[in-house]
């Protein structure tokens, strides 16, 4: 884990060159593709990704070590070749995995986060899962266990094979001729997630479009039928935990509210979006059957709501990159502890951003419930880690009072939240 979060120092900052880059290309065409709020929803989704990851938060059902022992019936001499078949490999893996979660009711669960955004742009990429939890994808690198392929090569190609797929996610690039037939592109991005008709489910590939090709799943992004993002059922949140647990919340209301046992223990595997018959007359959920119609999530928003919300976020990025830097050094129980307050703090400073009539107060309970954990799991002595926490809090006691005067005249969170 160690390696992973050094790696993750050089990938963070890059991608943030990336996402200012694209917004300054919109800004100055007059194109913008980035939204004030879902931008900040989106990098804050990134932060959660990198810290269960960083974490290892995750429950092993398959490993791929154990897979390749017990099916290996050849080895590839190392070299590049080993490489590129393995790549490929994962890439065909990829695709499967990527199919199950858009095809089955419980695993696209943890994939719904990735489409939540309404908009499109490098940063809904960073839209990641914390809610994949359970290690199965061992399962989908079957050809490469066979081909006896090591662990060792998995674990480096496998970072490459993810950071390859974020340059596509933008509206500034068009068609790219005969690499349509190669690989992944904008374009054919665009359609994937997109929710009209006529591109729900398509292209699941992830760098080589032959799998969708051969698989039936390719569309081709057409001029008379401009991609409208988002879900179908949609999340109405900025808060990406919120979102990441929303749609297995929905089933479990819809197990325990079924009349029908068979449809209990049935609608975890059925179909994406399939729900029991009495469930859909007594507990409706909107869903969106005319994508013209579609009115994007925007609560109202004050410049100082606004420039909190920045805070909260420059400040929990440079303490994870800083979480990051000092992983190496950390005990196990002081980075599991950090790592949960720095999901508290996510939840709560998204929270005050959806509108929760509860959200100021759970920020009051946030900064002093963090101040008293880190007082007794991280000494003073760790200097590093330490103040920055303690100037971070002190600094979000003094913000959020101001937060709550300036709603006196923008009395946003005195209404109902609009989700």
């Amino acid at each position: 884990m160690e390696a992973y979060a050094n790696a993750l120092l050089i990938a963070i900052p890059c991608f943030m060159v990336l996402l200012l880059v694209e917004m300054a290309y919109g800004y100055t065409t007059g194109k913008q593709t980035y939204v004030f709020m879902d931008t900040i929803s989106s990098l804050s989704s990134g932060l959660t990704n990198i810290l269960k990851d960083t974490l290892g938060l995750v429950v092993i059902l398959i490993s791929y070590p154990w897979l390749s022992q017990q099916l290996a019936i050849t080895q590839i001499d190392a070299g590049v070749w080993l490489y590129v078949v393995a790549f490929i490999c994962i890439d065909f893996a990829s695709y499967w995995s990527h199919r199950l979660n858009h095809k089955i009711n419980f695993f696209w669960n943890q994939h719904i986060i990735h489409h939540s955004s309404e908009e499109f742009n490098m940063a809904c990429a960073l839209r990641q899962s914390v809610s994949n939890i359970l290690g199965y994808g061992a399962l989908f690198l079957i050809p490469a266990a066979i081909l006896g392929i090591p662990q060792e090569v998995i674990a480096v190609l496998a970072p490459l094979h993810l950071f390859g797929q974020f340059w596509y996610h933008t509206q500034h690039i068009g068609k790219l001729g005969w690499l349509e037939y190669i690989i992944v592109t904008p374009s054919q991005h665009r359609v994937h997630h997109a929710i009209n008709p006529i591109y729900i489910d398509k292209n699941l590939s992830a760098i080589f479009c032959v799998w969708d090709r051969m698989f039936g799943t390719f569309q081709q992004e057409l001029d008379d039928e401009p991609p409208v993002y988002g879900v179908l059922k949609p999340v109405q949140s900025w808060n990406p935990l919120w979102i990441n647990f929303q749609h297995l919340w929905g089933l479990a209301i819809d197990a325990w509210h079924t009349k029908k046992w068979r449809d209990k223990l049935l609608l975890w595997l059925m179909p994406t979006g399939w729900r029991p018959a009495d469930v859909k007359r007594s507990i409706p959920r909107e869903v969106i059957t005319d994508v013209s119609q579609q009115t994007k999530y925007a609560p109202s928003h004050s410049r100082l709501s606004q420039l909190w919300a920045m805070f909260h976020f420059v400040s929990t990025l440079s303490l994870l990159l800083l979480f990051l830097y000092s992983f190496g050094s950390l005990q196990s129980n002081q980075a599991l502890v950090l790592g949960i307050i720095l999901f508290v703090s996510i939840f709560g400073y998204t929270s005050v951003m959806d509108h929760h009539r509860w959200s100021i107060g759970f920020e009051w309970f946030r900064i002093i419930t963090a101040g008293i954990v880190l007082q007794l799991m991280i000494p003073s002595s760790l200097s590093i880690i330490y103040w920055p926490w303690m100037t971070y809090l002190f600094l979000s006691s003094f913000a959020l009072i101001a937060l709550m005067r300036d709603i006196v005249h923008h009395p946003f969170l005195k209404t109902k939240n609009p989700a």
